[in-house]
């Protein structure tokens, strides 16, 4: 590693993150049925038809995986909490089983001088509630509500901090415009719909943990950098309109009470009646705000509807997931974000990393490729605090090799390998590359 804890601001996080679905393994515990469980048992969705029924097994392995987050020297670990496993219904009587599990996760992160930080949900919706329409029915922010009241009023004493939806980009326009992630719609109503109520369900969420006393809540989103193909007028717009559904749909309304007019031209007729009036629950403050970056996106016009662009191959050194390294983009972010949305608000890179096809060759994981990826981001890193921009934190994903959703197995982020057959854990050489950076 280039880098080493004293190059960055003192009090400056340093983490690692996952998610219950990825990790836990769904089958334990008592949990319901989600809405990936029958995505992936549909033929063709996913690689080899694999779910999140096992996984990692971290539901039994916790404490061992907690283990390599502390002898990392991480300061802070980012995990979620699966909705489906505290409300098998999605709403009602609670899980006990799930509560507890939740309550010993977080017991052992304190004793291990891991600050916890929470996201409330990470794309595993109870079935039942799917069956009700899931993020296109208005009430999901009530739903929503209730779920964050049931596991804050468990655990919310301890957290660090919490994010109530991890990408809500991914929430919505993937899984109801694209199709590629449950409940797997292209429906431009339906994808319209979740994207304005995965915001209320934020502002809800953000809301209950208020009355309950929290504070340090935060909003997570993703974000890829939108590169016209050329300098035509047509490849302007067409980035223009991708930076709107992808990037400013959901900054804009959190923290101004508006959405972009370019997404507006193709989407404001789907949006459920009064969607205006929701803005002062959407705006509800936070505390901090989280970038979730990993790549850049070439976008040409084409003559089609709404959108109106392509997405085009660009030339950069790409990871295992086809996807470019564009380090600039996430300094880009880190200095739009602040002059344009959250002024002195901090900021925290909420996830970064990347796949690779990792394999083990006498007991060894080499993975330069990943520690280059992390040197050339916490440069962009770097470079945005020198300029003054309030970055907090940077959390690595993934702690471990996981269910990577559409594509199963296949594609590893971790900093740990998982044998998927004995599911043992051996940390890779970006592991302990970064152990040593952390405690240097």
């Amino acid at each position: 590693m280039r880098h080493k804890r004293s190059d960055f601001p003192q009090g400056f996080q340093f983490g690692t993150a996952t998610s219950s679905y990825q990790i836990e393994g769904h089958g334990f515990g008592g949990a319901g049925p989600t809405h990936w469980d029958s995505f992936a048992a549909t033929p063709g969705n996913v690689v080899r038809a694999e779910n999140g029924l096992r996984a990692c097994d971290h539901y039994h392995r916790y404490e061992a995986d907690l283990d390599l987050v502390a002898t990392a020297g991480f300061d802070s670990y980012r995990f979620s909490t699966s909705w489906a496993r505290v409300l098998p219904e999605g709403r009602g009587t609670p899980n006990p089983e799930g509560l507890d599990f939740y309550d010993r996760l977080t017991d052992a992160m304190l004793e291990r001088g891991i600050k916890p930080c929470a996201t409330l949900y990470h794309w595993e919706l109870p079935q039942p509630l799917s069956d009700l329409g899931g993020w296109r029915n208005p009430d999901i922010g009530n739903w929503f509500a209730d779920f964050t009241q049931v596991i804050m009023g468990r655990i919310g004493d301890r957290m660090h901090s919490v994010a109530p939806i991890n990408e809500p980009w991914c929430v919505a326009w993937i899984s109801h415009f694209l199709g590629l992630h449950a409940p797997g719609l292209r429906d431009i109503r339906a994808t319209a719909r979740a994207m304005h109520h995965v915001l209320l369900a934020h502002g809800r969420a953000t809301q209950v943990m208020r009355g309950l006393g929290m504070d340090n809540l935060g909003a997570v989103f993703n974000m890829e950098w939108p590169q016209p193909v050329d300098d035509s007028a047509g490849a302007a717009r067409a980035a223009d309109t991708y930076d709107g559904y992808y990037n400013r749909f959901y900054l804009d309304g959190v923290f101004k009470g508006r959405y972009p007019d370019s997404v507006l031209a193709g989407m404001e007729q789907h949006l459920p009646k009064g969607w205006q009036d929701d803005f002062p629950v959407i705006q509800t403050p936070v505390d901090w705000c989280g970038i979730n970056y990993y790549t850049r996106k070439v976008l040409a016009p084409n003559d089609g509807p709404w959108p109106h662009l392509d997405e085009v191959e660009g030339p950069l050194p790409k990871t295992f997931m086809d996807w470019e390294i564009y380090p600039e983009g996430l300094y880009k972010f880190l200095k739009r974000t602040a002059a344009e949305y959250t002024g002195d608000l901090p900021l925290f890179v909420t996830e970064n990393g990347m796949a690779s096809p990792d394999v083990i060759d006498d007991g060894v994981i080499r993975d330069p490729a990943r520690i280059a990826y992390i040197n050339d981001h916490l440069d962009s890193v770097r470079r945005a605090i020198a300029e003054g921009v309030p970055v907090q934190g940077y959390f690595i994903w993934s702690l471990m090799d996981n269910y990577e959703w559409a594509l199963g197995y296949e594609k590893r982020f971790g900093l740990v390998h998982v044998d998927f057959d004995s599911l043992e854990r051996t940390p890779k050489e970006s592991y302990h590359a970064v152990a040593r950076a952390l405690k240097e």
